[in-house]
């Protein structure tokens, strides 16, 4: 599966996402810095319900937000160094929560995740496009 888009078209394309992965619990973006990963977990966000302002948790490595439906967190694992930091942090008990977890950078401590997390690839196609495709498993230093 891959989808191709513009940043235009980015809400449009959460929409879809979740109507493509309804009943995930973890899913799990990897890229490159600049991918987009943040603005379409935002976007996801919005279409969830979520009417917090959502913001990358990259210094506070989790953020927690209400929609309609509970409870949805937000990890970005970049300053993470391994498996043990992310524990320390309280990620795994995010992962194990039953809440949708949407991560950034996972590759950072892999070894965490379940065997059901579905794991997409961000990539920059120019300034304006982006693709995303379903990757079969986490990759390691993606980024």
């Amino acid at each position: 599966m891959q989808w191709t888009f513009s940043l235009d078209e980015i809400d449009q394309t959460a929409k879809r996402f979740w109507e493509k992965f309804p009943e995930g619990k973890i899913y799990a973006f990897e890229g490159n810095m600049g991918a987009g990963k943040t603005s379409f977990i935002s976007a996801l966000c919005r279409i969830r319900g979520v009417t917090d302002m959502v913001s990358s948790p990259t210094f506070s490595i989790i953020n927690e937000y209400g929609y309609p439906g509970g409870q949805l967190y937000h990890l970005d694992l970049y300053r993470l160094k391994n498996e043990e930091e992310a524990i320390r942090a309280g990620v795994e008990d995010c992962l194990l929560s039953g809440e949708i977890c949407l991560v950034e950078w996972p590759d950072r401590a892999p070894g965490i995740f379940p065997e059901d997390c579905l794991v997409f690839l961000l990539e920059t196609v120019n300034e304006d496009t982006r693709t995303m495709s379903l990757v079969p498993r986490m990759r390691k230093n993606s980024g």
